[in-house]
């Protein structure tokens, strides 16, 4: 009798513990339904203004506001606009001068949430041993670049506002190889390039270079990136959308206050295989980008004023045919 008894106080307690992990296990799985999910893509691969997004997933600060945060590269570079336009990412982070001319000339619904680069990183870039001092000496030169509109427009502003002639400056359409375009001698100057990428990438080559701010020469300065997403996707997601938000100002909080731990993370995240990162050039570039990411008002902060100077000079440039509605545009998430 007594071995029956035991037998059956085993059977009970056995049912008793497996009902307890079925209990956990399902507990754990709600709370991961729970969570909303995000996608952000990026505007390229992995590199430093990137750190907060990897800080905050690292750190844990968006399990803390109840997101899932799936990060993803694209395959061009209208991705991350045309996705998040049609849904199919949360997020997506691109320039703000291509969300207006989106807006504006192609109908496309997207609205920028946050400004994460406050001022153009885009500049014009030449050696150090060349002679020219000012915009007006890209007159009778040859200065090459991607083959964007924008460009061409940056130039032709910066040189007429140097008392020059814009008609004298021969563009060249070098596509991505800006830096080999001014070390080759093939262009005399570069624009679209970056000072916290192209810069120092050819420091590290041992190049030496200078460059110009367009925004001393009568380009206005506009936010070089921006997350935006879709009309739809703002309507239905706002909540989740500043939770994901209140996570990566953390991220910058911590970027900001430990650079280095914060690049060591960028770093375990690269692709490798795709975009190699230098961490000299990485280091570098982060302490260029850290005081152009930050706003006294709150990270990700927007005002009307770039947005209505940057709209107004890309229509007298011609890169925009109709009126823009800045109102659509962006939202002051920090507010």
């Amino acid at each position: 009798m007594k071995k029956w008894l035991v037998l059956i106080l085993a059977v009970l307690l056995a049912g008793c513990n497996a009902g307890g992990t079925d209990k956990k296990e399902t507990v754990a799985e709600e709370g991961a339904k729970d969570k909303e999910n995000v996608t952000i893509m990026l505007d390229w691969y992995p590199n430093a203004v990137h750190s907060f997004l990897y800080a905050a997933e690292e750190k844990g600060y968006f399990e803390e506001e109840g997101i899932n945060v799936d990060i993803q590269f694209p395959a061009n570079p209208t991705d991350p606009i045309t996705l998040a336009a049609a849904g199919k990412v949360t997020l997506g982070i691109s320039y703000q001068p291509d969300v207006i001319m989106a807006r504006t000339d192609q109908g496309v619904n997207v609205k920028s949430v946050g400004a994460i680069v406050r001022s153009p990183l885009n500049h014009v870039m030449f050696l150090e041993d060349s002679p020219i001092k000012t915009p007006k000496d890209l007159e009778g030169k040859t200065v090459g670049f991607t083959g964007i509109p924008l460009n061409e427009a940056i130039i032709d502003t910066m040189v007429e506002k140097d008392k020059g002639n814009p008609e004298k400056v021969k563009m060249l359409d070098v596509g991505f190889e800006l830096n080999s375009a001014i070390t080759t001698k093939k262009a005399d100057a570069v624009v679209g390039a970056y000072i916290n990428h192209e810069v120092p990438l050819l420091k590290h080559e041992g190049f030496e270079t200078r460059n110009f701010d367009p925004t001393e020469y009568g380009v206005p300065s506009f936010y070089e990136l921006v997350a935006v997403t879709s009309d739809q996707t703002w309507e239905e997601k706002q909540d989740t959308i500043k939770a994901f938000w209140r996570a990566a100002e953390k991220g910058f909080a911590f970027t900001e206050e430990h650079p280095d731990e914060a690049l060591q993370i960028l770093l375990s995240k690269q692709d490798e295989a795709n975009f190699p990162l230098v961490e000299e050039v990485e280091k570098q570039s982060l302490s260029i980008l850290l005081p152009k990411m930050k706003s006294e008002e709150g990270f990700g902060s927007q005002s009307k004023q770039p947005w209505q100077e940057t709209s107004d000079w890309m229509k007298k440039a011609g890169l925009i045919k109709n009126e823009p509605k800045l109102e659509d545009m962006f939202v002051n998430i920090a507010q």
